[in-house]
């Protein structure tokens, strides 16, 4: 599991919804969706330290210019390491927020062309995201 510590820096909600920005690192933010609210959670709140958790079968990896697709949750980073089975890959990528692992398929680490030292980036669909109090 993917664990990234930061700090709630916006909460929108909508209904019983809340859209959680959460800073990992100057400029770089992680958003999740939750179905609590403020109300419900005293924890979702401005200011308030909490972690980031995904699954590394939740990372998507993309090399150079990744646009035009609607995954918000984009951390830059370089490879450090790869583990290259049969079937699937381990693709870890040192960022500034901190280390992300992801598991994809072998093709396409090869496809990607994915060694140490490629700049890639990271990508997480917001409702993937969970929260956990620190």
């Amino acid at each position: 599991m993917n664990s990234l510590e930061g700090t709630i820096v916006d909460v929108e909600v909508s209904g019983n919804l809340s859209l959680v920005c959460v800073e990992v690192h100057p400029k770089t933010i992680i958003k999740a969706i939750v179905v609590e609210t403020p109300e419900s959670a005293s924890y979702l709140t401005k200011g308030e330290p909490i972690k980031t958790l995904f699954k590394e079968t939740e990372v998507v990896i993309g090399v150079g210019e990744v646009s035009n697709i609607s995954m918000q949750n984009r951390i830059a980073g370089t490879v450090k390491e790869v583990h290259k089975g049969t079937l699937l890959g381990k693709v870890v990528l040192d960022t500034p927020s901190g280390t992300i692992t992801s598991v994809i398929s072998s093709n396409a680490v090869e496809k990607l062309e994915l060694e140490e030292n490629t700049t890639a980036v990271a990508l997480i669909k917001l409702n993937e995201v969970m929260l956990a109090k620190i």
